[in-house]
């Protein structure tokens, strides 16, 4: 008799469960909404890539649903996804970086300067967001395209203002040259 009420009980806490993370979905889909095709388009700008941006989205999402509980006021949904976001690629470029370390027989010759007049807006854009830093180019695209404050995004990246408006200003520098196919530091 006793094996049955034990082998019931695994089963309620998984129903538990269960119905405990079908809740917490919905609260992450509900708050996610208003922003999710700009936190979307946020890593897809980030990776410089759709396809790698859908994965970091989508790695942030799994993070987010971790960690909701986390979330103590709702009205930092937005800064607190945000951070998650950022941490998720600042994580992936770590791993990237160590991958790139390849024998130089398989190393791709750097494409011409030339070459980035043939290509146009967004992927004009992908190219010259990819000459930043990490961080360089998580500030730019927080602060100029998702409008984010100076004071935000110091708390975003754990710096400080005058180190982000730094990032910024020669963030801003780097892609003035990328775009005019300057070459000179």
């Amino acid at each position: 008799m006793s094996r049955q009420v034990s082998g019931a009980l695994p089963l309620a806490s998984a129903a538990q469960a269960e119905a405990g993370s079908e809740r917490r979905g919905q609260r992450l889909l509900e708050l996610l909404a208003p922003l999710h095709e700009r936190a979307r388009a946020t890593a897809r700008r980030l990776c410089c890539s759709n396809a790698d941006g859908d994965d970091l989205f989508q790695d942030a999402l799994l993070r987010a649903f971790d960690r909701l509980d986390d979330l103590r006021d709702e009205s930092s949904f937005r800064s607190w996804f945000f951070a998650i976001l950022l941490s998720a690629h600042r994580r992936k470029h770590r791993r990237d970086f160590w991958r790139r370390l390849l024998p130089l027989e398989q190393a791709r010759e750097p494409e011409h300067a030339g070459e980035a007049h043939a290509i146009d807006g967004a992927e004009r854009m992908a190219q010259a967001l990819a000459v930043l830093s990490p961080a360089e180019r998580e500030a730019i695209v927080l602060f100029e395209l998702e409008g984010f404050s100076l004071a935000e995004l110091a708390e975003l990246q754990g710096s400080s203002l005058s180190a982000v408006k730094s990032r910024l200003m020669r963030a801003r520098h780097r892609l003035r040259r990328e775009y005019r196919g300057d070459q000179t530091p």
